[in-house]
């Protein structure tokens, strides 16, 4: 079963902190050489925020949309080494991620800064990729559903389930971000039809047409069977989109996901 046809397929490319001028644009030229045949998924990359700039230029008219890995909930001020969401919109940003499981965990942003920077992204013509998961620990107590669940109130209950009209959510299990496990297709599924019910409750309609991709180690190997899930609309990859081939190689496995 595939993704219906109101969903398009999104693959994403979260560099995190890599790349240089000349790896990002060596990376950018073998991308660009191949997303013109998967017409019909969108790609997307978001390197550092220095290097935004520079992979919008290169990107010009091509389809690869550009993102940012982080925001400020702030629109201008005294906030050091902050970048506000206009800012990035003049950088050529159409995307960017907010409440990324590293930015939870290790720079200590709880549900509502997330929200915070969630409606500052939607006010500002951003798209906002809301990254949602649970760790290990949560898994193995049976609380997945109850931490995802509150990772998205926080958000509705400050912009309303209309703030998700544009928005992408990006479910991460955080037990399989750089562990070399990987949720499998039944295991993302779950939480995937969770997250779109939890949606539901609030706007049947936007629900369906919202697009839930899976962030929890997507590569080459092991894309077509996640892909195959019908609530998995896409993936948010991590150390496969810094290689041309393995980022082109998920974008194919959800293009060939489309005709079945």
């Amino acid at each position: 079963m595939t993704t219906p046809a109101s969903r398009q397929y999104l693959i994403a490319g979260n560099w995190k902190m890599n790349g240089s001028l000349t790896a990002n644009n060596a990376l950018l030229d073998g991308i660009l050489a191949g997303v013109n045949r998967l017409h019909d998924v969108e790609f997307l990359v978001c390197p550092p925020t220095a290097y935004l700039d520079s992979v919008n230029s290169q990107i010009g008219s091509a389809p690869l949309r550009l993102g940012a890995q982080n925001v400020s909930e702030y629109e201008s001020g005294a906030y050091t080494g902050e970048v506000s969401a206009r800012m990035l919109t003049e950088f050529g940003c159409r995307y960017v991620l907010v409440g990324h499981s590293e930015r939870r965990s290790l720079f200590a942003e709880l549900n509502e800064q997330v929200a915070d920077k969630f409606a500052a992204a939607v006010e500002a013509g951003l798209r906002p990729v809301l990254c949602v998961g649970e760790t290990l620990a949560q898994r193995e107590a049976g609380d997945t559903e109850a931490v995802v669940g509150r990772q998205l109130r926080a958000v509705t209950d400050l912009v309303g389930v209309a703030g998700f009209g544009q928005a992408v959510v990006a479910y991460e299990p955080v037990w399989a971000i750089g562990t070399g496990q990987t949720a499998s297709p039944e295991q993302a599924q779950a939480v995937h039809a969770f997250i779109r019910a939890e949606l539901a409750e609030l706007d049947p309609e936007l629900a369906e047409t919202t697009r839930i991709v899976y962030g929890g180690s997507m590569k080459a190997a092991n894309a077509a069977g996640l892909l195959s899930m019908p609530d998995i609309d896409g993936g948010l990859i991590g150390g496969a989109s810094l290689k041309a081939d393995d980022f082109l190689a998920i974008g194919s496995a959800a293009f060939d996901a489309i005709s079945k």
